[in-house]
């Protein structure tokens, strides 16, 4: 029974001893490539939140106080959270997963997890809708969402600036890929006109891998995110520029009703935003 027990501490400390090993050598690879795990994410969820009246503040309080590096931690990004402009109540964040497969795993671990637990009653008591969420993908695997560097609380001590915008258009069936080539001089233009583009995004049209967390299912839909700088270059030039294509875009044929434009204001922590 000794010899036993002796031959399990001595695999159990060969064992912490090689899970040592392999942590220090990914640590001192971590070391070389810093933002490795903030790129080549690949499935990417548009949440869209009602929050109760007058709650929105405080909402994005608790969110950006105790989420964020919960989320990291587990693998996802939280990659931007922003206060809806036409919506007073609405609180919109983008949260990106590496794979499909990644989503199951990270969102398990973070609804499951501690962070979550403790403060879940206090962020639902402050919501009357969380269902309104888009599962997408990058358009190409070059066209995933800019993941920007956390906001510095040294550095930028006003918080995140700019503005964010997502237009968003209804597409017909079996007919992204049109649109997205008979659209892209429009997102050139918008580009042209000073706009950093974060991101084209396409329904992901795989079955919900985490059914807790309802998902649209009336898609496709195509999702241009954009930064600009002020509300100079959004109402002088982004604006004019959305509302002139309008007219040639439905011209395509190819969408099931007018394209909407969402303006978000950068919460504090918003990784996205306009870095100057």
């Amino acid at each position: 029974m000794l010899i036993r027990l002796l031959i399990g501490l001595l695999s159990a400390v060969a064992a912490c001893n090689l899970t040592v090993a392999q942590s220090t050598q990914s640590s001192a690879k971590a070391s070389t490539e810093p933002s490795a795990h903030l790129s080549d994410f690949q499935v990417v969820e548009f949440r869209r939140y009602t929050i109760k009246e007058g709650e929105r503040e405080h909402f994005a309080k608790y969110f950006e106080s105790y989420f964020p590096e919960a989320m990291e931690q587990t693998g996802a990004i939280a990659a931007g959270s922003f206060f809806e402009r036409k919506q007073r109540n609405g609180f919109t964040w983008i949260r990106c997963f590496h794979t499909i497969e990644d989503r199951a795993v990270a969102n398990a671990a973070f609804y499951y997890g501690p962070v979550w637990r403790e403060h879940r009653t206090t962020l639902n008591d402050l919501m009357t809708d969380s269902d309104n969420v888009m599962l997408l993908r990058p358009l190409t695997p070059e066209q995933g969402v800019t993941i920007l560097p956390a906001v510095d609380p040294v550095t930028e001590p006003p918080g995140a600036e700019g503005i964010v915008v997502a237009q968003i258009f209804a597409i017909k069936a079996n007919s992204v890929e049109a649109f997205a080539k008979a659209a892209e001089p429009t997102f050139a233009g918008y580009r042209a006109a000073g706009a950093r583009e974060a991101g084209v995004l396409v329904t992901l049209d795989v079955a919900n891998n985490c059914p807790q967390l309802p998902v649209r299912t009336d898609g496709p839909y195509l999702v241009w995110l954009g930064i600009l700088k002020d509300n100079h270059m959004l109402e002088t030039e982004f604006t004019p520029l959305v509302e002139h294509s309008l007219q040639s875009l439905a011209a395509t044929g190819l969408l099931r009703g007018t394209p909407e434009l969402v303006v978000l204001d950068p919460t504090n922590r918003s990784r996205l935003r306009w870095l100057h």
